[in-house]
């Protein structure tokens, strides 16, 4: 059924007819994350599921994985947020497989015509010409070296890297460069890139983190259902530390009520595996991600689902989301300024409170090319 734009409802789970009085719940496919997937927010229609009144026995079929390849002309992203310590990025793909739920990242692709429910977990894009495209930009005289951040929306190591090797051939022009980079991913595929990454850790031009949200596998399958299980993300942890690559460990989000009770446990656990240093951020709901997350919320956890609720709005200044309290420079609840008392003792405790390893532009070398005849002038 199309009608004019509206806040669409979400999709019904083809499953046996509820009872009347009782609202249709919402799908849930196999292996993802979201749980409807309303038309994006520019969009001058929006589709609504209707009930027709068939009954469905089985399960729906996962929604497959559909990656579009695109060739950019450019691959550094070159930001001016106040609220990030960066001003480039990379992102070899958009979307990302990995489903996280509370994904800040889930809006942007609404710029594209699709929904940042299971559009954004189920339709990819890779952009096969990253690593020429870096190489261009890097060699060109005008370019002013900076680190770069690589794995700030979308993750580098979702699961189709393994298919289109983007970060295998980003690294190495990184390396030729000797240009400082930062990684973050819910990953362990990133130990694959052990041996290119060893080399640069000891030119000092890379650090990584891994982001670890909970130690329960259970609550991770079902709120980052394609990320890593947080055993292997740490045994990664530990490969990258035994390789001598500096890295560090995210406990991020702190969702209150759900997952912040292990803050502590999190971070012994990330000292043991051989993290260097720790951080955390708090849950962020922007626009879209506010409903898809309200939706899971309820669906995966029916009897704590309003408490968790209201201890984000209370850090939120009464709302789902509001920059001016999430991103302030100290936490303004009390709620939120527990929890960053409860890090800071913690990392101090574990030895996790030092600085990241600093990445120095000054690195930076611009290779000759093998041949080239010198300039006269």
């Amino acid at each position: 059924m199309t009608r004019a734009a509206a806040p669409a409802p979400p999709f019904p789970r083809p499953g046996k007819r509820p009872p009347a009085e009782e609202p249709a719940p919402s799908s849930k496919a196999k292996g993802r994350g979201a749980r409807s997937n309303e038309a994006g927010r520019y969009e001058a229609l929006t589709r609504e599921a209707a009930d027709d009144g068939w009954d469905f026995e089985d399960e729906p079929a996962p929604n497959a994985t559909d990656v579009t390849t695109e060739t950019p002309r450019t691959i550094i992203n070159y930001l001016s947020s106040p609220f990030v310590g960066f001003d480039r990025t990379i992102n070899p793909y958009r979307g990302c497989e990995h489903g996280c739920i509370y994904c800040f990242a889930r809006p942007t692709h609404a710029y594209y015509g699709l929904s940042a429910g299971l559009d954004f977990e189920t339709k990819l894009f890779a952009k096969p010409n990253a690593a020429v495209l870096l190489d261009r930009e890097l060699a060109s005289k005008t370019y002013k070296p900076r680190h770069i951040a690589i794995g700030t929306n979308t993750d580098p190591y979702q699961p189709i890297e393994r298919k289109f090797l983007l970060m295998r051939a980003i690294l190495p022009v990184l390396a030729k460069y000797n240009h400082p980079v930062s990684l973050l991913t819910k990953s362990a595929l990133i130990a694959r890139d052990v041996d290119l990454l060893a080399p640069m850790a000891e030119a000092r031009i890379v650090r990584a983190m891994l982001s670890i949200t909970t130690l329960d596998p259970k609550l991770a399958r079902t709120m980052e259902p394609r990320a890593s299980t947080p055993k292997r993300r740490f045994a990664a942890v530990k490969a990258l530390a035994e390789a001598g690559v500096p890295v560090g460990v995210m406990t991020a989000p702190m969702i209150p009520g759900l997952n912040d009770h292990e803050l502590e446990d999190l971070l012994a656990a990330a000292k043991e595996a051989g993290a260097g240093w720790a951080g955390y951020t708090i849950v962020r709901l922007p626009l879209e991600v506010a409903g898809l997350f309200r939706e899971w919320l309820e669906a995966a956890f029916p009897d704590r689902a309003a408490r968790v609720m209201r201890h984000i709005r209370d850090m939120n200044g009464g709302r789902d989301y509001d920059p001016e309290w999430s991103r302030a420079a100290a936490p303004r609840s009390v709620f939120a300024r527990l929890i960053d008392e409860r890090f800071k003792k913690a990392v101090a405790r574990l030895g996790l409170d030092g600085e990241k390893p600093p990445l120095d532009p000054g690195l930076y070398r611009r290779p000759v090319a093998g041949g080239r005849q010198l300039s006269l002038f």
